[in-house]
């Protein structure tokens, strides 16, 4: 049987003999995002699959109140990690308000040197801003987090 490459980490496998339309590799990583794409796909098409593990989330909840409040309290360094990345969510936002701020003219025919230096260059497309010199230096990205296994 054909070698086959797997659609998730390119890597050459051969498929099984019962799956010979299988289209990634045995990792449990590659297996892991096969299952977790056709959940996805399945519950934007199909209304009553949605329904389905709706309620059942509702009634995990119902029928585990508090698991939250309690697994927040036993885990601080989680809330830490969460509280860090809502802070960049949030000063993500601020900055795509200046996103394609078309205020004044375009930089394009413009004489003006614009130069946007930190970790949030990259949200700032497009971005056109009076004809001047401007320098906007941001504090360097604090090290991420390692994530705690799961």
């Amino acid at each position: 049987m054909p070698r086959r490459c797997c659609r998730y980490c390119q890597a050459l496998f051969e498929p099984s003999k019962f799956r010979p339309d299988q289209r990634v590799c045995h990792q449990p990583e590659c297996q892991r995002r096969r299952r977790t794409e056709y959940h996805r796909n399945k519950t934007a098409a199909d209304p009553e699959y949605a329904q389905v593990v709706s309620d059942s989330r509702r009634k995990w909840r119902q029928a585990h109140p508090g698991y939250q409040k309690v697994w927040r309290q036993s885990h601080p360094e989680a809330q830490d990690r969460n509280r860090q990345l809502q802070h960049g969510r949030d000063a993500k936002r601020r900055i795509q308000v200046l996103v394609k701020n078309n205020s004044a003219l375009d930089l394009k025919h413009a004489a003006a040197e614009v130069w946007l230096i930190g970790p949030a260059a990259g949200d700032l497309e497009k971005n056109n801003l009076a004809a001047s010199k401007l320098f906007i230096f941001q504090p360097p990205a604090p090290p991420a987090a390692p994530q705690p296994a799961s």
